[in-house]
């Protein structure tokens, strides 16, 4: 059970130096209310460490969650990974799209860049020691990736694979339309008002850090679906989200590599 207030962070990566292509978004909580702030920052090593450090301020976090591949060790990867493969098999990649893989060339930028945001925000202190049953790290530290986070959500993806923009935009004003993403929130911080609206963050930066610190309060809550293995444990849903299609493809994964994704909840 998450305490009556705290607060949890959630890391867009980018690897771009000019452009604010990252952004951190901070999710807070108390008896009352929820609500959350958001930063967008470069890569640029001192941007990014002021764009972290100041949205996460002062507060203890009680996990936080980055999207790209992650490792405990935080050494570079450049592997392809169990997580990415079963992400990536035909009936996930057919209905949602697929992962990179992290021994691609922007997969070894966004390693890096990944790995570059855990050890400001570990070097910072004040995150809580892991407590969920996949921790990678003895901080509660996790990989996020929001196009699955949100695709697994959808009750009929099809009507999304098309369009303008990126696909995670769409899942995401599908699922915030539909009123999914707030009952997410419920589910993990219920009898609480929410003080913003999932449908006022437009950009696809910010919409994505806000889906990680999502990530983040599964993991501080243990109520989350993980796939993965050793080289890292991509954090999804709560099994209880998982769309009825998704289910018996993420049953697959447990018959195909024992242990390799487990459903862990409070």
């Amino acid at each position: 059970m998450l305490p009556e207030s705290g607060s949890v962070l959630g890391v867009d990566v980018g690897w771009s130096t000019r452009q604010r292509s990252s952004a951190a978004c901070r999710l807070d909580w108390d008896r009352e209310g929820v609500r959350w702030i958001i930063r967008r920052f470069t890569a640029d090593d001192a941007d990014r460490r002021a764009g972290l450090l100041a949205v996460a301020g002062p507060h203890h976090l009680l996990a936080g969650a980055f999207d790209g591949p992650l490792r405990g060790d935080l050494e570079p990867i450049d592997s392809y990974r169990l997580a990415e493969r079963r992400l990536s098999e035909r009936p996930i990649r057919d209905a949602i799209g697929k992962l990179a893989q992290s021994n691609s060339g922007n997969g070894r930028l966004l390693n890096g860049a990944t790995n570059a945001c855990a050890r400001i925000m570990l070097e910072r202190g004040s995150l809580a020691p892991a407590a969920h049953q996949h921790a990678i790290h003895r901080f509660a530290i996790a990989e996020a990736f929001p196009n699955s986070f949100l695709g697994l959500m959808l009750v009929d993806p099809a009507p999304f694979k098309g369009g303008r923009g990126k696909r995670s935009d769409r899942y995401y004003l599908a699922l915030a339309e539909d009123g999914t993403l707030a009952r997410l929130l419920a589910h993990h911080l219920p009898h609480r008002l929410m003080e913003q609206n999932f449908g006022s963050v437009t950009n696809h930066d910010d919409r994505a850090a806000l889906v990680c610190a999502i990530t983040a309060l599964g993991v501080a809550s243990n109520d989350y679906t993980a796939v993965g293995d050793g080289d890292g444990w991509i954090i999804l849903p709560p099994a209880a989200f998982i769309a009825d299609w998704a289910r018996p493809l993420v049953a697959s994964w447990n018959q195909a590599t024992p242990r390799a994704v487990v459903t862990s909840a409070s």
